[in-house]
């Protein structure tokens, strides 16, 4: 067999863009779109992708080059996903939730030549703009304008001239242009700045063979079925929303999209358009089961969540209203989720609290990821199977990042010669195999010599009915080294609030006292990522400044 070699005809590079050109023929009159009341099919979505990567190559702009987008979840940043790597460019997707200042950074880092603008974002981005140095060339705009919105927009200001509008640019397009295929499948596709549960995002940059093996993997461990209707309630622009902005395709999905996240709206979408997936993280869980406009739904809905470890009331109280959860484990620099917590029939035999618990571990890779192990990050060696020697989750696969841009140092601490990726998450295996996160590296707090998890502490806090919101970061403290501080948002709903002391005694019933926090600090709100992750660097700098 030593003849037999790659072939043109068995080695096409792999790329989730050839996704969208199968469902226009497999689900051409199908809906691709639904957002208010504009409805696209397949076909049109198709056409429409095809049109804009035409005249997308016609502007003057490098192949291999960055192109971003700052814009909700709205029918032009779903197109997006295709168009812009159709035209060979790398497609960066911006958080809209930044502030002006970050938003440059990011701009002048990616080296980005052209920005489609949400009109509700313009504003933002012009003063991102103005932050550029002296003779630095910026990109070029192009506005998303929206036939639903009132809102008045122009594409001229003192300083900035948007190029065009999206809708022009995809009617001057060819519908018969010839997408540009990568070369090679490990040709960079996308550039995802990280969500930010550190300080200083970094930028990670996937291929097209990894958004490829990530998509397909995703929707054959979630088991999405042909014609799934998803509701977009995960930003798309949080990791290209774990790779399901392809995989709607690959399915023939229908994307019901959503500008931003409203717990009646959500609700109201479900019954109209009988929802069927939809994702979120552990705070769109809190708010679908705790807020005042709550409802039973009258049909399952399936909802994937992932990031921090959903606490067990959360997940109780989420499916008691008909939601059905699976949780999932992932990173931008995985390309979404690769670890999912893979649900046994025997365990729907268990009370409810053990079932929530259970589901509240990552649980095992997906078919996607080749190896994962949680190791002594010192020695490497893998930890017992107990469920109580910790060390560092660290995956294998093909859907790992390139690297950080720019940053071989970082690339390298994290990407190391012994073949692992470190995720810096701190997790246990348990007997049955299954991976359970303890905390991320900087959330441990070690106090008078003894480990305290703050993900653990934050699980017991949400067991009080006063609760709405918890975060756990390290106080420094001159005798003990690091105490436990609690940031805790209450239910508006209350008759009685809660004191710092009773929240504190809450804990001390249920925890070792040395894992209790020593002070409570009540807020009306924590502050979050766009993706709902709290934002811990910025309560570590409350609690570092605290007397």
């Amino acid at each position: 067999m030593e003849e037999l070699r790659p072939h043109p005809a068995n080695s096409s590079p792999l790329t989730p863009l050839g996704f969208l050109e199968r469902a226009a023929y497999a689900y051409g009159n199908c809906p691709s779109i639904v957002y208010n009341t504009t409805i696209h099919t397949w076909s049109d979505t198709h056409r429409r992708c095809l049109q804009l990567a035409s005249t997308l190559s016609s502007i003057g702009i490098e192949s291999g080059h960055v192109v971003s987008v700052l814009a909700p979840n709205i029918p032009a940043m779903y197109e997006l996903h295709f168009a812009v790597p159709m035209s060979g460019f790398i497609l960066n997707t911006l958080n809209t939730r930044l502030d002006a200042r970050t938003i440059s950074i990011l701009l002048q880092h990616g080296q980005s030549k052209l920005v489609f603008v949400d009109h509700h974002s313009t504003s933002l981005v012009l003063e991102a703009l103005s932050l550029f140095p002296p003779n630095t060339k910026p990109p070029m705009l192009i506005l998303i304008t929206d036939d639903e919105d009132s809102t008045p927009t122009t594409l001229s200001t003192p300083s900035f001239d948007f190029m065009d509008t999206y809708e022009n640019m995809v009617e001057k397009g060819d519908p018969k242009f010839e997408w540009v295929r990568p070369e090679s499948e490990w040709d960079p596709m996308v550039l995802n700045y990280t969500s930010g549960t550190t300080s200083s995002p970094k930028g990670v940059v996937h291929c097209h063979r990894g958004l490829y093996v990530v998509t397909l993997s995703s929707l054959i461990d979630w088991g999405i079925p042909n014609r799934p209707v998803f509701l977009w309630t995960l930003p798309m622009f949080h990791a290209n929303g774990w790779s399901f902005s392809w995989g709607m395709a690959a399915v023939g999905g229908t994307n019901v999209c959503l500008r931003k996240i409203d717990v009646s709206t959500i609700y109201a979408l479900i019954k109209q358009h009988t929802v069927t997936h939809m994702c979120g993280a552990p705070v769109v869980l809190n708010m679908l089961s705790n807020s005042l406009n709550s409802e039973t739904l009258n049909k399952p809905v399936k909802i994937l969540t992932s990031g921090a470890p959903p606490p067990a009331p959360v997940l109780l109280r989420t499916e008691s209203l008909g939601f059905v959860v699976s949780h999932s484990y992932g990173l931008t620099e995985a390309a979404g989720f690769v670890v999912s917590c893979a649900w046994k029939p025997e365990w729907d035999m268990l009370p409810a609290t053990e079932r929530a618990k259970l589901k509240a571990r990552q649980g095992v890779r997906t078919v996607g990821l080749a190896k994962m192990d949680v190791v002594d990050p010192e020695s490497g060696v893998t930890v017992k199977h107990d469920g109580s020697s910790r060390g560092e989750i660290v995956f294998r696969g093909g859907s790992i990042m390139l690297g950080y841009l720019k940053d071989p140092v970082g690339t390298s601490k994290c990407m190391r010669e012994n073949g692992w990726f470190y995720t810096g998450d701190i997790g246990v295996i348990h007997p049955d195999g299954y991976v359970e996160i303890k905390d991320r590296s900087k959330d441990v707090i070690i106090s008078g010599g003894e480990n305290v998890s703050s993900a653990e502490v934050e699980s017991v806090l949400y067991l009080n009915t006063a609760v709405n919101e918890v975060a756990v970061v390290a106080r420094p403290d001159k005798f003990w080294g690091e105490t436990p501080c609690a940031f805790v948002s209450l239910k508006n709903d209350l008759t009685q609030r809660p004191t710092e002391k009773e929240i504190i005694e809450f804990v001390r019933a249920r925890l070792p006292h040395y894992m209790s926090p020593k002070s409570v600090i009540f807020r009306d709100e924590l502050p979050k990522t766009s993706t709902g992750k709290i934002q811990k660097f910025l309560l570590r700098e409350i609690a570092n400044a605290m007397d």
